[in-house]
């Protein structure tokens, strides 16, 4: 278990730190607080299992391939995606932002989708596989005021003190009336999201859809307009994914 526990946390610093440099033994050293021998050990065993390769010619360690090729497997499993990929590139035109899409996991939600604009050169640049902890931005909100009351405070009594609970809880009340949920600056400043959320045929939340822009000097007029066309795409990618509504 430890090594396993080891392995994952390097696979984790040689992807949050992605670059076509890889890394030395001695940066992953000092980031994983591990000795040289142990380190070198596993990642002896990482290289075996296709889990990180090593340039012959730098010594540096990168990321392996087989991490993409689970991803992409992954990826291939969640057939949703294909079937309304039409719809959020049809609102990243409409509404020239950027268009993400969020799945629940666990008191995360991880962005499994994203769909940029490139008519617009200021753009949101959130990368795939990011996970962001429930109670912040939108997209996570808009999931926790669409679960049942009991649900959403068990996942936020995890995750925030209990005296910020009550505050939260009010902020998913009011989602719940206007229909879509907005956050500004809560993971990058000067940014804004509006997000709402999605439901398969079987009333499950799967997720949520969310429009990503630069908050500075944006008129609420266009926030209205966001609001409603997100609404709106989000209606048809549940009614596309069989959902008829409570």
């Amino acid at each position: 278990m430890q090594l396993l526990e080891r392995a994952m946390i390097i696979t984790k610093i040689l992807a949050s730190t992605a670059n076509i440099n890889g890394m030395s033994i001695s940066e992953i050293s000092t980031k994983c607080d591990l000795p040289l021998s142990t380190l070198h050990r596993i990642l002896q065993a990482m290289i075996k299992q296709g889990m990180v390769t090593q340039d012959s010619k730098t010594k540096h360690y990168h990321l392996g391939t087989i991490w993409m090729e689970i991803g992409l497997q992954v990826y291939d499993t969640m057939d949703y995606i294909s079937k309304i990929r039409i719809e959020l590139e049809q609102l990243a035109r409409l509404v020239g932002e950027s268009v993400y899409l969020n799945k629940p996991a666990d008191l995360d939600t991880i962005i499994i989708e994203r769909i940029d604009n490139p008519s617009n050169p200021i753009r949101i640049y959130d990368q795939l596989g990011i996970r962001v902890p429930m109670h912040i931005g939108a997209a996570n909100k808009a999931i926790l005021a669409a679960m049942s009351t009991s649900r959403a405070k068990e996942i936020l009594q995890q995750l925030v003190p209990a005296e910020e609970i009550a505050q939260i809880e009010t902020q998913l009340e009011q989602i719940k009336t206007q229909g879509f949920a907005i956050s500004h600056g809560e993971r990058t400043a000067g940014t804004s999201s509006i997000a709402v959320a999605i439901f398969n045929g079987f009333g499950e939340i799967i997720g949520a859809v969310s429009i990503g822009f630069v908050s500075f000097n944006v008129s609420q007029e266009k926030i209205d307009y966001l609001a409603q066309q997100l609404i709106a795409t989000g209606q048809q990618v549940s009614t596309k994914l069989g959902y008829r509504g409570k």
